[in-house]
């Protein structure tokens, strides 16, 4: 770890609970706390809790907020409801992507823009200048603000634990990708119902003053409900299987939405220029020379990130993440390969350090969950 790593507002709290830490994108976060592939396993079947307090916090806010929005990233930003939010990229002129992001809109003319972790700083930075001839403010609350995740098939049921009585419905009614200010163990917080792990699951925003309360406070409620703390390698293994990119590994300058298969989040019907709009909007039509596609192996071995993907010993992509899967019992991957070897059951080889093994093209996700059914 880097001794100039930062520290959560939660740090003690994860020592205390012994976690093992790893620098990730400049903070010292937790890596596991026992077992990952406990973790992992814990949260399919049950309910993780997460410290995801890395993350950046970016509140844009005025008159013409939805307008900037429009301009400043790819997606229709203007017409989100109250309380709703969107997932979407902010993108250079050349269209390579700078950072995937959900925002959140909190009232008519304010929205909560929720950057990556290693891209907080960089993601705030170009709101700010972007911002100009607007009537905006844009204001990083990133050091103020902590994020708590509860995730998996019993998160509800830790939240109404939290959640005073007459707010139950609330928290049972709270749809995808939606949010609302409420108190949980009466601190005032935005909780949201997103995730990163292919669960049902909740993302709490709190002020970093109130975190470790908080924290303590859900590990409580999650007594008799199988919630146990993760770090970022059960997260990692979750999202893969969720098929998720992951910044930095399908995710970068170097790529555009459409060859990561994101280019639905994309609209050229919204009338603003967009930051790199002239670049991102004729690609709407063309087959991309790459693309994104998920790999199951044929055997034991998984592949890695930057591993090669070849055909007739000819290489054709590259691998971005792998790893075996531990709910599926088979090893996965997510990798970019050229848009000829790009459709559903082609066979592929990766170079396993020298020995090529059978692979083939699967859809994504690898994992999906199956909805709890509650009986009337």
């Amino acid at each position: 770890m880097s001794e100039q790593s930062k520290h959560t507002a939660l740090y003690s709290e994860h020592q205390a609970h012994g976690a093992s830490f790893t620098d990730f994108g400049g903070w010292q976060m937790p890596l596991k706390y026992r077992s990952e592939l406990e973790e992992h396993h814990t949260v399919r079947k049950a309910a993780g809790l997460f410290d995801l307090s890395h993350m950046g916090e970016v509140l844009v806010s005025g008159p013409r907020a939805g307008e900037f929005l429009n301009h400043a990233l790819v997606s229709n930003l203007a017409v989100i409801p109250v309380g709703k939010a969107k997932y979407s990229l902010i993108c250079t002129p050349e269209g390579g992507v700078i950072d995937d992001l959900i925002t959140y809109r909190l009232a008519e003319d304010s929205f909560l823009v929720v950057p990556n972790a290693s891209n907080a700083d960089v993601v705030a930075e170009e709101l700010r200048q972007r911002a100009e001839g607007f009537d905006v403010a844009v204001e990083d609350q990133s050091e103020t603000t902590a994020l708590i995740a509860v995730q998996g098939p019993t998160a509800e049921a830790v939240l109404l634990g939290l959640a005073r009585p007459e707010d139950a419905d609330r928290v049972r009614e709270l749809r995808y990708y939606a949010a609302v200010e409420i108190e949980l163990a009466d601190i005032p917080v935005l909780l949201a119902r997103t995730g990163y792990t292919g669960e049902d699951g909740f993302e709490i925003f709190v002020g970093t003053s109130f975190a470790a309360r908080l924290w303590e406070a859900a590990l409580q409620a999650g007594d008799g409900h199988g919630l146990l703390p993760c770090g970022l390698a059960a997260r990692d293994s979750l999202r893969l299987e969720a098929g998720m990119p992951l910044y930095g590994n399908e995710l970068g300058l170097d790529t555009n939405p459409f060859e990561a298969g994101l280019g639905p989040v994309v609209s050229v019907k919204k009338t603003e220029d967009f930051v790199g709009r002239s670049v991102l909007e004729p690609l709407k039509t063309v087959e991309p020379a790459r693309r994104l596609v998920g790999l199951r192996a044929a055997g034991r071995r998984s592949a890695r990130a930057g591993y090669d993907v070849v055909v007739d010993g000819a290489r054709v992509g590259t691998v971005t993440s792998g790893l075996p899967s531990p709910t599926l019992g088979y090893p996965v991957a997510l990798a970019y390969v050229d848009s000829a070897y790009a459709d559903l059951g082609t066979e592929v080889q990766v170079d396993l350090r020298g020995r090529p093994e059978p692979f083939t093209v699967i859809p994504t996700p690898f994992y999906r969950r199956v909805p709890v059914v509650v009986p009337a």
